[in-house]
């Protein structure tokens, strides 16, 4: 079973115990944590994936690490996949579980990126546009992109809205050369 479907499954069982015991806040809280534990501790990512430390050592020093930090469901979590010798796909599990309950929560992430930045006004329009067509809430993260030359673009899952001064060039272009 590859990485993603394993990562996917466990983060789908975590979420569903999350909202059976009505516990999903906390749970989040608890995923955030490991999340910020490991991308901000390299020496916690590296126990994760070393195969020479036992499972009975990872399961104490995780007992001992995540107690009162996590939550218990968290924490039960997080020893049953180093009983099963599968603590190392954590970080996926982690993208998954956020994934997911986004997608329970009907929250969509947004990137937008403009030559110029957005002001706050145009910032809101967006996000209440995006929000009404995908019926969506919309967490908006703006980004600078020069190369746009001017205009902006919009990303979120897999669409692209395109509204750039570049891509305006390109297409004039594309038809300029089509009709030579």
């Amino acid at each position: 079973m590859s990485n993603i479907r394993a990562s996917t499954r466990y983060a789908s069982a975590l979420l569903g115990v999350a909202v059976e015991r009505n516990e999903l806040e906390a749970v989040g809280n608890g995923v955030d944590f490991l999340e910020r534990l490991i991308s901000g501790v390299p020496d916690f990512a590296l126990f994760l994936r070393s195969p020479v430390i036992s499972k009975e050592r990872k399961k104490k020093a995780l007992r001992e690490l995540l107690a009162g930090k996590t939550g218990e469901t968290v924490g039960a979590f997080v020893l049953l996949l180093a009983s099963k010798d599968r603590e190392s796909l954590l970080g996926e599990i982690i993208r998954q579980f956020h994934r997911l309950r986004d997608e329970r929560l009907g929250i969509l992430h947004v990137t937008a990126r403009a030559a110029a930045g957005f002001s706050p006004e145009q910032e809101k329009r967006l996000g209440d546009h995006i929000g009404k067509t995908t019926g969506k809430t919309v967490h908006l993260k703006i980004e600078r992109d020069p190369a746009l030359i001017g205009g902006f673009t919009v990303q979120y899952e897999d669409t692209v809205w395109d509204a750039s001064v570049r891509r305006q060039l390109e297409l004039l272009r594309e038809r300029l050369t089509g009709a030579a």
